[in-house]
């Protein structure tokens, strides 16, 4: 169907505008002063970077277009149990504030990745790097698809044609402009995400009659019903699935991931991290409320009229789009600026993602097949180029995610089986002394196979999660074809009961990954003991401190290594 509202000249010229200042910040910094010239200021900002915009830089590139389209379209479906990853961020702030940030700090690493091969060995460190590019492509390419499903929706051009558009765009203004654009076009677009946010809950709320009608319509429709504490791990979002799942996945996104962990080393101080990951935490819990809330207007919106149901739209991932063409269609210039929204999310994500992959694509292959003595100029022409290609096989995979299902359970499945096995790996090496390498490298590969033997088939199982009732009451479509609709969208519902999958294709999507990590660790240290050869201890720098006080006497208490890190020095020689 086409949009409620089509795009208008005014439309168009916010949304150009806002390409127009993302690119424009790339070609400042890549044309102008230093031009990036050096691999540290290309990829690290010569560790001069400020505390605020590297939180905003973080916190906008997770919460992409994937956040702004995926979270409120769950919300209709399954109601707001996606709110309670606002509270699995304590757990997040902290496990990355004491376990794994002060490690990296201390080494002053530029690829994260380098750390496991100082703690195991080389091979380990290739394995975590070759599946963090596979994660990281995979995860680009859903990222670029997202806002290209958006402005498709809208203005009615193929998804194919956005889609090179969009990525043309990020490819260039990231590969000119290293570390430094993509930094400070996050602060630009979160400006940007948080005044359209806003405008959208107003508008949204006053077009349904208030806070209490959203809030009266929601707590009817069941999207209230958010306590649920079952234990059982096939349901779809209870509270502990929520909570335990989204603690683990993004305490690995924040902590161990190259495009997030790159930003925080940028800073000169661990007391700017410390900060830095608080402001992180509080700018991702805002937008996630905001997120949620929309879901609740929507349906609040819709509350008698399904759009999907009514075929107003095909894919329930269009639900944001629509409802901004719909409930702000008087308004000018609102579909430009929602749009311009989206692709700023979007844009922040891939910029990031992109910058990031070039760092270990050259550190941990690229560096091996060229010169020792090439120049900082050839080696930034290098990552430059790196970003280029790796933007091009990202938007290429377009084509593939498409096919693949509603964008969060995709996002968290995919990231469940390739992310979980690297997290295992860094936790065992920071947490377990007597986790070797082989245990690692094993106990990572053991936890890729079973992980995929799970989410691979549940992939296939056709298995649909019961949704929050929804009506066709107001609908203008005759009563014999909305009989038709609501029939066809209640019969998955019966296969549920009468033809359930095995039991483990049917764990929820939310603990993918915590079952991967879990997996490496357990098998990892089963390996390590049985290949135990009377292996030295590690070195204390690459242990967390939140363990030194079980290494000996001699070695610094928790609290005062973490001390030393917030006074600015180096506690571990």
């Amino acid at each position: 169907m086409g949009p409620v509202h089509a795009f208008q000249w005014y439309d168009s010229l916010i949304f150009i505008i806002m390409l127009l200042i993302s690119t424009s910040i790339g070609v400042y910094y890549g044309c102008f002063g230093t031009k990036q010239a050096t691999p540290g200021e290309y990829l690290m900002g010569n560790r001069k970077m400020k505390k605020l915009p590297i939180a905003i830089s973080v916190a906008v590139s997770h919460f992409s277009a994937i956040t702004l389209l995926g979270v409120p379209s769950d919300v209709y479906k399954y109601g707001a149990s996606y709110w309670w990853t606002c509270m699995s961020l304590v757990l997040i702030v902290l496990a990355t504030l004491y376990i794994y940030l002060p490690v990296f700090f201390n080494l002053e690493l530029v690829n994260t990745y380098e750390y496991l091969e100082r703690r195991f060995d080389r091979k380990t460190k290739l394995l975590a790097s070759s599946l963090y590019v596979l994660d990281e492509t995979l995860f680009s390419s859903i990222v670029a698809y997202s806002p290209c499903l958006a402005l498709s929706a809208v203005t009615g051009v193929d998804i194919h044609i956005v889609a090179l558009a969009t990525c043309a765009v990020c490819i260039f203004y990231t590969s000119i402009g290293g570390m430094k654009t993509v930094v400070w076009t996050d602060f630009f677009q979160l400006a940007v995400i948080l005044a359209t946010l806003t405008a959208t809950c107003v508008i949204g709320t006053r077009s349904v009659g208030g806070f209490s009608s959203v809030w009266n319509n929601a707590a009817e429709g069941e999207r209230l019903d958010i306590f649920d504490f079952d234990l059982d791990p096939t349901k779809r979002d209870t509270f502990w699935i929520i909570f335990i799942g989204y603690s683990v996945s993004h305490t690995s996104f924040i902590a161990l991931r190259q495009s997030g962990v790159q930003k925080f080393l940028t800073l000169p101080t661990f007391r700017d991290c410390v900060w830095s990951v608080i402001y992180f935490a509080i700018s991702l819990a805002l937008v996630t409320t905001f997120c949620v809330y929309i879901g609740l207007l929507m349906y609040a919106k819709y509350v008698n009229c399904d759009p999907v149901l009514d075929h107003k739209i095909t894919k329930p991932d269009q639900m944001v789009p629509y409802y901004i063409m719909d409930v702000a269609k008087n308004i000018p210039g609102a579909s430009g600026l929602f749009i311009a929204t989206i692709y700023c999310a979007s844009l922040s994500s891939l910029s990031s993602n992109l910058n990031a992959m070039s760092g270990v694509l050259y550190h941990d292959f690229i560096k091996r097949l060229v010169k020792r003595d090439i120049t900082d100029e050839t080696v930034t022409k290098i990552l430059k180029m790196t970003v280029v290609i790796c933007g091009i096989v990202c938007t290429s995979l377009v084509l593939l995610v498409q096919h693949l299902g509603g964008i969060i359970s995709l996002t968290v499945s995919l990231a469940g089986m390739v992310a979980g096995p690297v997290m295992g790996m860094f936790t065992l090496g920071m947490l377990f002394p007597k986790a070797n390498a082989k245990g690692a490298f094993f106990g990572a590969i053991s936890g890729f196979i079973i992980i995929a033997g799970i989410v691979i088939p549940s992939k296939y199982q056709r298995f649909i999660y019961p949704t929050k009732p929804v009506s066709m009451d107001n609908c203008s479509g005759s009563l014999l074809q909305a009989v038709a609709n609501l029939t066809t969208t209640v019969q998955p519902k019966t296969d549920l009961v009468s033809q359930k999958p095995f039991y483990l294709f049917r764990i929820s999507y939310f603990y993918h990954f915590t079952i991967a990590t879990v997996l490496t660790i357990i098998l990892g240290l089963i390996i390590s003991y049985l290949t135990n050869k009377n292996e030295r201890r590690p070195n204390k720098t690459l242990l967390s401190p939140v363990i030194h006080f079980l290494l000996s006497e001699e070695s610094e208490s928790n609290g005062r290594v973490l001390q030393s890190l917030m006074n600015g020095e180096n506690p571990v020689n």
